[in-house]
C-alpha cells in the first residue's frame, strides 16, 4: 500500500498552506481519502496528480521516420494480441510490437512520442470514454479509431463456490481477490464499481495484489489462488471460469495525426475489417465489432446534399 500523507504533510510537500489543500481537493481533484474524519493523501497518487497537471513539457525527440516497426502501448487485450500476431505473420517487411503499460501509460507514451498507437478504455464520470483524459494528457488530440466494444465484469471460480453475486459481495469475509494495476482502465472501472457499492478497497483481502494482464488474473482464479478479480469475458471463455457482467466498454486505438498515414499504421488498421478479427471475436466471446474500424475522432464530414 502506498504511503499516506496527512494534511499537514501534503501542504508541506506542495509548499502551500493547509487551507489551500482543502480547496485543491474540491476544485482540482487532489487525490484524498477521508478516514475517521481526517483527510489522508496517497503519496503515489499525489505524484501522478502533479504530473497530470504539468504544462510546457520540453520538446521531445520524435519517432524516427517509419521503417517497418509499429510500436503499440497501452491496455492489454486478447483480441488485440491476435491481430498483432496476424500482422506480423502477414507482413514480412513490417513488425508490430506491444508494450503493456495500461491505458494511462499508453496515453503518456503517445504524448512522449514513444509509440505510434495507444490502446485505451478509460471512462470518465460522465461515462465518456478516453476523450476527457486525452484533453488532459495530450497537447494535440490524436485520431481515435474504435478497436471493439468489450464486456467487462468480475471473473469468478467455476461453479461460484463462494456465492459471489455482485461487486458488493467481494467485501464479505472469506473472499480473496486478485486486482489489476493502477493506471489500467479495468482497475479504474473496478474502483468506480466498488465506490458505487459503498465498499473501500482496503477492506478486501487481496485488493493490493495486482497483475498487469487479464489472463494472469484469470489464471490466479483458475488455480484457486484467488476467488475473484476484475477482467473481461474472453478470459472466462478461454479458462472456463464464471463471469459476472458489469458493462460494455469502448476500447479505442489512439494515433497521432502526423503518423496516421504511415504505411504500417494503415496496414494494421486494415486488419480491423478482416476475417481474422471477426473469427477471433466470435471464438472468444465478449466482443462487439459493430463499431470496429470506425473513426471516432475526427468525425467524418457529412455528405453534401
Amino acid at each position: 500500500m502506498s504511503e499516506m500523507l496527512s494534511t499537514k504533510e501534503v501542504a508541506k510537500f506542495l509548499n502551500i498552506n493547509e487551507k489551500m489543500v482543502y480547496s485543491l481537493i474540491a476544485e482540482k481533484g487532489l487525490p484524498a481519502s477521508k478516514v475517521t474524519g481526517k483527510w489522508l493523501f496517497p503519496r503515489e497518487l499525489i505524484y501522478q496528480w502533479i504530473e497530470a497537471g504539468t504544462q510546457n513539457f520540453p520538446q521531445l525527440a520524435k519517432l524516427p521516420p517509419y521503417h517497418g516497426l509499429v510500436l503499440i502501448a497501452g491496455s492489454n487485450d486478447l483480441l488485440l494480441d491476435k491481430i498483432i500476431a496476424t500482422f506480423n505473420l502477414k507482413h514480412e517487411n513490417h513488425m508490430a510490437m506491444f508494450g503493456i503499460t495500461g491505458s494511462m501509460g499508453g496515453l503518456k507514451a503517445l504524448k512522449q512520442n514513444r509509440c505510434h498507437i495507444a490502446s485505451s478504455h478509460l471512462v470518465a464520470d460522465n461515462e465518456e470514454y478516453n476523450f476527457p483524459f486525452l484533453k488532459d494528457e495530450m497537447n494535440q488530440m490524436p485520431a481515435v479509431v474504435n478497436f471493439s466494444l468489450r464486456e467487462q465484469g468480475i471473473l469468478i471460480q467455476k461453479g461460484n463456490p463462494k456465492n459471489i453475486k455482485s461487486v458488493k459481495d467481494l467485501g464479505k469475509p472469506g473472499i480473496k481477490i486478485i486486482n489489476r494495476q493502477l493506471g489500467t482502465g479495468t482497475r479504474q472501472l473496478f474502483d468506480k464499481e466498488l465506490k458505487k457499492s459503498g465498499i473501500k478497497g482496503k477492506i478486501i483481502n487481496g485488493y493490493e495484489n495486482c497483475l498487469s494482464k487479464h489472463m494472469d488474473i484469470g489464471l490466479q482464479i483458475l488455480t484457486k489462488n484467488a476467488d475473484a478479480g476484475p477482467g473481461i469475458r474472453p478470459v472466462a471463455t478461454i479458462l472456463g471460469l464464471d463471469f459476472i457482467p458489469i458493462c460494455w466498454e469502448r476500447f479505442d486505438l489512439l494515433i497521432t495525426k502526423e503518423r496516421f498515414f504511415d504505411k504500417g499504421i494503415q496496414l494494421f488498421l486494415s486488419l480491423l475489417k478482416g476475417q481474422v478479427i471477426q473469427a477471433g471475436a466470435q471464438e472468444l466471446g465478449g466482443y462487439d465489432l459493430s463499431m470496429t474500424g470506425k473513426m471516432i475522432y475526427p468525425e467524418a464530414e457529412p455528405d453534401p446534399e
